[in-house]
């Protein structure tokens, strides 16, 4: 009988031991791979100095889609799909302006995506500081045709920075609103970051449709620590001018690489990230670098001759920045169709270190997962964290209930820098940490493909 049990085990080991030789291998291909021949700078480069900024309805979405359907073929896809969806179409319309009117000095402003501009008439009024919406509430007898100034500052104690964007970015998101409840004329909110320059960070809010829709701004993190001391002091009167508009809306793609499974082909894979970004800045983290990343991988696949057992979509969306509308298709398409998609895997938090893996999925493909963290952390995600995905994928899970999700977790410590600012450009991307990212997402693919969840 130990005879037996000890066979089993010298058998249960070698199978283990030579299962993780032959992935650590492959893997280790894969990254050579990337690390000697690969193509995701380069074509972030054409991404962001031939086309640029990428909003949604614009003439470079369209140049990007066709771009990326390009990329798709070149790289190796068995077909490419261009999927279409219905997309806002908003437009800064001009240059946005503030300026103090007592002393006149220039204040750094960049429009909110989504708001209503007032014109070359402007706004001008005397401005009104709240640090928070409590404190709003609090003075809301005060705002009436008051510029309220949102001075909520990012937490510097956060070490996950995403949780400091996660409290911040509702007073963009709703602030607005809530301000012109009690009969502001305009806001201007603090960027969304804790950088030491003064770059202002657009982002899209979100107006109620029940009350009026008031300019708002972002202003530089210097500019509003200037403002900031100044309302401290007294008075002060501000004038925004700003231009945006909605156009009729537009038709944008999806654009979708496939490698059809040769074992599962009905079981779905799909990593993506998304190709649209705003109109100030080149969008090279954001999320530039999320599409180059996955279509690296695309042709890494087809350089080192991996044939998968499962489909695997290789998915630039479109509109994530103001309106998810790609990711909603591309849910209501696959709930449409009956889909089995068993993971999705999305890039968007910058191409910097890659440092984890967050996953959405149930405690036994978490289980499952974890044991293959030996295998990716020498290239970079030491850390598999339970809960994570991507704004273009979750709709996926919520249409279907059974997708497991996740997101590469960069290193974060940077990318508030720029997020939505005029320095996400080509140039604050560095090489090896984009491809390192795309050797990461690369061997979860890998091995998820292989043996399944």
């Amino acid at each position: 009988m130990k005879k037996i049990v000890f066979i089993t085990t010298a058998l249960l080991f070698f199978l283990t031991v030579f299962g993780q030789t032959e992935d650590s291998l492959m893997i280790k291909k894969l990254s050579d791979e990337i690390l000697l021949n690969g193509k995701a700078y380069g074509n972030l480069h054409h991404l962001t100095k031939k086309i640029g900024g990428r909003l949604a309805g614009s003439p470079q979405m369209t140049m990007a889609e066709q771009w990326g359907e390009k990329v798709m073929k070149e790289s190796g896809a068995d077909k490419v799909i261009m999927q279409p969806c219905i997309v806002p179409h908003w437009v800064r319309g001009g240059e946005d302006k503030a300026r103090t009117i007592n002393g006149n000095r220039k204040l750094d402003v960049v429009a909110l995506g989504n708001s209503i501009g007032n014109g070359k008439k402007g706004v001008k009024a005397e401005v009104l500081l709240v640090n928070s919406f409590d404190e709003l509430e609090k003075k809301k007898d005060e705002v009436k045709d008051k510029i309220v100034f949102y001075n909520y500052r990012f937490n510097p104690t956060y070490i996950q920075t995403f949780r400091a964007y996660g409290e911040a970015s509702q007073y963009r998101g709703s602030g607005p609103s809530r301000a012109a409840k009690y009969g502001a004329k305009a806001v201007i909110i603090r960027s969304m970051s804790h950088s030491t320059d003064n770059n202002p960070h657009t982002g899209a809010t979100r107006y109620v449709d029940t009350l009026p829709k008031i300019p708002a701004v972002a202003i530089g993190l210097r500019d509003a620590d200037w403002l900031s001391e100044e309302l401290q002091k007294g008075k002060l009167s501000v004038e925004i001018i700003t231009n945006g508009q909605f156009l009729d809306s537009a038709t944008g793609h999806n654009v979708i690489g496939e490698l059809t499974g040769s074992e599962f082909p009905n079981e779905i894979i799909t990593v993506g990230g998304h190709l649209d970004s705003w109109d100030n800045c080149e969008g090279a983290h954001d999320d530039g670098a999320g599409c180059v990343q996955t279509m690296e991988i695309l042709r890494v696949f087809k350089a080192v001759g991996y044939k998968p057992k499962r489909t695997i979509r290789f998915v630039l969306f479109a509109n994530e920045e103001n309106g998810l509308r790609g990711g909603n298709k591309y849910a209501e398409e696959a709930k449409a169709k009956n889909e089995k998609h068993i993971f999705a895997l999305e890039s968007d938090a910058g191409g910097f270190t890659p440092r984890a893996f967050g996953f959405t999925m149930t405690d036994e493909q978490f289980q499952k997962v974890i044991q293959w963290k030996p295998l990716i952390a020498p290239y970079g995600c030491s850390e598999f964290n339970r809960g994570g995905g991507g704004a273009d994928i979750g709709p996926l899970r919520r249409a279907l209930g059974t997708t497991a999700l996740a997101g590469l977790s960069p290193d974060s410590q940077r990318y508030f820098d720029i997020h939505h600012a005029r320095n996400d450009v080509f140039e604050n991307v560095n090489k090896r940490e984009l491809e390192l990212g795309a050797v990461n997402m690369a061997a979860l693919i890998y091995l998820i493909d292989k043996y399944g969840l």
